[in-house]
């Protein structure tokens, strides 16, 4: 392809709105345009990498034995409502009427509309199992878009479902697309983790993300360098905290404590360890239906709690976070709360690392005072997971130090067991004729968002650095003096002779200064570029390489074997 031909609107100027690297050169680049909040256009040179990064997920869904279909983008409200997804979902999926007022959605994942698909088309067990996927556009209506194609409101997705007769049938192909996902990451020259998390939204008994690693990432992924235990902080699980402090020694009793509501004043009022404080936070959990309750969650001091898990814990859509007018209209007692007096109405949920604790210091749900000498040995409650895993925490696999990073969340994969085709009535004939709901997974990549992914990974100061998989040209020939006869000559010879061979070729043959074309190819990111300039005279070319700009000067003779052996 020739630049005078290709529309490339390249930018000197940072957008207003771009913070994040891949924002900033993928628009400045030419590759994609701002038409709205959360919107983009594709511009050529974006189309060809989305194109191709699109053909690579397709290429390996169709070896692991998926079938592409394509459903539609519409999808009528009726089947989220029976799902029991509509309300659950949030103001993020769009909901419009047509003009007949039936109901209908913008889909951001298509569970309901796949398993409608099967279930009119598959009866019997004899054609299980199936996994259909779909590379489709998808709407969620994001609150704040932000970070270009990252967190955009319209995306690309690669949406996948399989349809199963049994749970270890769906277990197997769960694994099965865990290890096509990662043939797909390593392709495109992707530095990532499989992690554990939460399902969040899907629903399901267990799901894996796949972050690729990136400081501008918007999730904290809690990992181990000893065994590789990786898991987003949403899902993260430790080994259980030990103190060497000697715990306070007291009985059962009621102490008065002015003016100590934060686990910081309580500690030092008592001279004792956070660890041996009760932690207690109020949050207003929200359900289906308008439905709300208050709920106390009961912690160490000494640990964070983590809300995914507490909404989680209770089967809430969200938490909200309560005034001191709220607390004490239902009896509570802001900076006192706690966990083993409560009022009537208001739910309690303990973190399972306080099961059978000792020692402990929690407030008494009275202004200006605390108990000392609580003992839970053979307390019931509902125990739960609720602390978010710290940096240095012990990992529950080998007990090595765990740490923080940052990652970017382009895949993940989910057991959904019946969770959709019960409500949905989506069943088949088993081997004993029974009527039985279809076992699922689902499986999602945000094809898209990959190439934001890529250029966070791959990236310096003057532009994008595309992977070989994923770059719109292996190579762009630059002819520095276009008034030049023989610098033109002899980069069209170059150009047609690799194009014919079938390499990928962006020719600059605009009237630009040079400086202005090396910066294009700087800013654009195609690996190498071949510079035909003054060197020239001396039967001489340049070859420099985008990643770190290494430069190779070679004579026009090694010109063709010199390319096709670095490509």
């Amino acid at each position: 392809m020739r630049v005078t031909q290709l529309l490339i609107p390249t930018t000197k100027e940072t957008p207003n709105d771009a913070s994040l690297a891949s924002h900033i050169y993928l628009l400045r680049g030419g590759f994609i345009q701002g038409v709205g909040s959360g919107l983009y256009n594709f511009l050529p040179l974006g189309k060809i990498v989305l194109d191709k990064v699109r053909a690579i997920v397709k290429e390996e869904l169709d070896k692991a034995g998926c079938q592409e279909v394509s459903l539609g983008f519409v999808t009528p409200a009726s089947y989220w409502q029976e799902s029991g997804r509509l309300e659950k979902y949030g103001k993020e999926l769009l909901r419009f009427k047509d003009r007949k007022n039936n109901d209908f959605v913008l889909g951001p994942t298509h569970e309901e509309m796949m398993v409608n698909l099967v279930k009119q088309s598959v009866k019997s067990y004899k054609a299980l199992p199936l996994n259909l996927y779909q590379i489709n556009l998808k709407f969620r209506d994001e609150i704040r878009p932000r970070f270009g194609l990252m967190r955009g409101r319209e995306f690309l997705m690669k949406d996948g479902y399989s349809f199963h007769s049994s749970t270890e049938d769906m277990k197997r192909e769960f694994a099965n697309m865990e290890l096509t996902y990662r043939r797909i990451f390593e392709r495109l020259g992707l530095e990532f983790r499989v992690v554990e998390a939460d399902s969040g939204a899907i629903g399901g008994s267990g799901s894996k993300e796949f972050m690729v690693l990136a400081d501008s990432g918007e999730d904290t992924i809690v990992v181990c360098d000893e065994c590789r235990y990786s898991a987003n902080v949403e899902a993260a699980t430790r080994e259980a905290k030990v103190c060497d402090v000697e715990p306070p020694e007291a009985l059962y009793a009621k102490f008065h404590t002015p003016d100590t509501t934060t686990i910081e004043a309580l500690s030092q009022f008592f001279r004792v360890d956070p660890y041996y404080l009760i932690k207690t936070v109020a949050k207003k959990a929200l359900f289906d239906g308008g439905e709300s309750r208050i709920v106390l969650y009961a912690l160490r001091g000494s640990d964070e709690l983590q809300e995914i898990k507490a909404c989680n814990a209770i089967n809430a859509n969200e938490l909200a976070d309560l005034s001191v007018e709220e607390l004490s209209e239902v009896g509570l007692v802001a900076g006192y709360m706690s966990p083993t007096i409560v009022p009537d109405g208001v739910e309690v949920v303990f973190d399972n690392e306080l099961r059978d604790a000792t020692h402990l210091i929690c407030g008494a749900n009275e202004l200006d005072y605390h108990l000392v000498g609580i003992d839970l040995k053979g307390y019931e409650a509902n125990y739960k997971d609720l602390v978010s895993v710290m940096e240095g925490d012990s990992c529950p696999h080998c007990q090595a130090p765990l740490r923080h990073t940052k990652g970017i969340e382009v895949g993940h994969i989910f057991q959904l067991g019946t969770q959709y085709s019960e409500p949905l009535a989506a069943t088949f004939l088993d081997e004993n004729g029974k009527s039985k709901p279809y076992e699922m997974g689902t499986y999602g990549i945000g094809v898209s968002r990959l190439l934001a992914a890529i250029i966070e990974q791959h990236h310096d100061d003057r532009g994008c650095i595309w992977t070989k998989e994923s770059t719109p040209f292996a190579l762009t020939i630059i002819i520095s003096n276009i008034k030049n006869e023989e610098q033109v000559a002899l980069g069209e010879e170059i150009y047609t002779k690799l194009s014919d061979d079938g390499i990928e070729v962006l020719l600059d043959d605009t009237k630009e200064r040079f400086g202005f074309k090396m910066k294009n190819f700087e800013l654009i990111g195609t690996p190498l570029a071949l510079v035909i300039g003054k060197n020239l005279s001396d039967g001489n070319v340049e070859i420099v390489k985008r990643d770190g700009l290494e430069k190779m000067v070679i004579s026009t003779d090694d010109i063709l074997t010199k390319l096709k052996e670095i490509l």
